[in-house]
């Protein structure tokens, strides 16, 4: 019984994995810019690859030999490596940009006037009773 659910739960676990993979690598090929190329990778392909040696971690210490050092110590190193080489290479990137990129965090003053649809449905209707008012 006990192996069954440990099954299941490594199948579960591959399955996560490598959809999380999948969707890193798709966020590789089809972003545009740097910034952008280099988050996908490193959230979705990390989280992926953890989630497969998490299942690795389950079968082995039911189905093998017990629990091995080497699938924790490859979850350790991926965690810690990863996000600290995504930061290394996005402070490289900022580095050699001439001009730095606007503040996300900075309010956007529009240009002019933007309107809803509140507006533009009440526009209508005064026209619409103009022109009704007008042709009697």
């Amino acid at each position: 019984m006990i192996t069954w659910l440990v099954d299941l739960l490594t199948l579960a676990l591959l399955a996560v994995g490598c959809f999380f993979v999948f969707l890193g690598s798709f966020a590789l090929v089809k972003l545009t810019r740097f910034f952008h190329r280099i988050h996908g990778p490193t959230k979705a392909s990390t989280l992926g690859v953890g989630c497969i040696l998490l299942a690795s971690i389950a079968y082995h210490s039911v189905h093998g030999a017990g629990l091995h050092p080497r699938e924790l110590l490859i979850t350790v190193f991926l965690f810690l490596t990863a996000p600290v080489a995504a930061h290394m290479m996005s402070r490289a990137a900022l580095s050699l940009m001439d001009t730095r990129p606007e503040d996300p965090a900075a309010p956007v003053e529009p240009e002019g006037h933007i309107r809803d649809d509140a507006d533009e449905r009440a526009e209508q209707q005064a026209r619409e009773r103009g022109d009704a008012g007008g042709g009697h």
